[in-house]
């Protein structure tokens, strides 16, 4: 029996109005910083645990430089471009309203504490769940099982009595469904393949009518 509906954040229900290479730029340029791309930065990232900002991924970028450029203030002009450019998908807001009417409605995404909760703060998200996890809070992040296990300890279901949404075939759906979810699987216009080990699949444009009809399908 499903009890709890738990959501991915980033792609799954808000979406950037600019790309993530443009975005980079816009912080580089606030924090008179040097040129970053987006290869490098992806490449500083995978060498750094993030738990409270991205603070480290930059002063491992800045370290290969000649520059004066604070660390500390490239991540916040960062985070803030991104909190900026920022929206949430059409109807998502009324269908987490809805779905707490009938489920415990939960949170589990990946990333910075900082970075994370400064962007349910911007969509005016505090509130809209039941439990809200940032795996920077965490010991493990997204697909550790630990993390899942951890969403629904907070929202006091088991694993086999939620459902995971999100976009990510390995993060999302192999991540919830190796900790006992099923998974359903967010498909973006130029993302993924559809994932076998996802229950159902619904495209990123309709979902906030498809989660719910999904959902209900799974009881």
């Amino acid at each position: 029996m499903v009890r709890a509906v738990v959501f991915d954040l980033d792609y799954t229900l808000a979406v950037p109005t600019r790309d993530r290479e443009t975005i980079l730029a816009e912080a580089v340029e606030t924090a008179d910083a040097p040129p970053l791309s987006r290869e490098a930065y992806l490449e500083a990232h995978g060498r750094n645990l993030t738990r409270e900002t991205r603070e480290p991924i930059f002063a491992d970028l800045l370290a290969e430089r000649e520059t004066d450029a604070d660390p500390a203030a490239l991540a916040r002009a960062y985070r803030e471009a991104i909190a900026d450019a920022l929206e949430p998908l059409p109807g998502v807001e009324g269908m987490l309203a809805d779905l707490r009417g009938e489920y415990l409605v939960g949170l589990l995404t990946n990333g910075p504490v900082r970075a994370q909760r400064d962007k349910l703060a911007t969509l005016g998200w505090e509130d809209a769940f039941d439990a809200a996890l940032v795996t920077g809070e965490l010991e493990a992040g997204k697909p550790a099982p630990a993390a899942f296990e951890a969403i629904a300890a907070a929202l006091e279901v088991d694993p086999a009595d939620a459902v995971y949404v999100g976009d990510d075939p390995e993060a999302d759906v192999y991540g919830a469904t190796n900790a006992g979810m099923d998974a359903i699987q967010v498909l973006l216009e130029d993302g993924p393949d559809p994932d076998p080990r996802a229950v159902a699949h619904v495209e990123q444009s309709s979902l906030a009518t498809a989660v719910p009809e999904v959902v209900a399908d799974l009881e």
